[in-house]
């Protein structure tokens, strides 16, 4: 087996990492919502502060429009005493559903993970 070049590895990291990235941030944000409604910049910011889990602030838009086609996120518009209208996100009943599903499958594949990751 040939190894791999360090920009083929770095690459193919870079490319997990996105793919790991793509099918849990919504389950962040969810987590997120679940202890109060959010704006577009707060969530954002929880984001980006988290190494890792967001890696380009516009991809927040898409990910709350799909969360709300879903039927996981509700938001409403809410006047500011302190500049433009705010659009604030909470978490629906079917959202909470989903996340904890996701936290019972989350925990059994994260257990399973580095079961093997440490045995290597």
């Amino acid at each position: 087996m040939d190894a791999a070049l360090p920009c083929q590895t770095s690459r193919m990291q870079g490319d997990s990492l996105a793919r790991l990235r793509s099918g849990t941030v919504e389950f962040c944000v969810l987590a997120l919502l679940r202890h109060r409604p959010m704006s577009v910049l707060e969530l954002r910011r929880a984001l980006v502060e988290t190494r890792g889990l967001l890696a380009d602030d516009r991809a927040i838009y898409p990910l709350l429009a799909r969360l709300r086609r879903s039927g996981f996120v509700d938001s409403e518009w809410v006047d500011s005493l302190t500049g433009p209208r705010r659009r604030y996100h909470t978490i629906t009943r079917e959202g909470r559903v989903a996340l904890d599903e996701f936290l019972s499958e989350w925990q059994i594949f994260r257990a399973s993970v580095d079961r093997v990751l440490s045995a290597g």
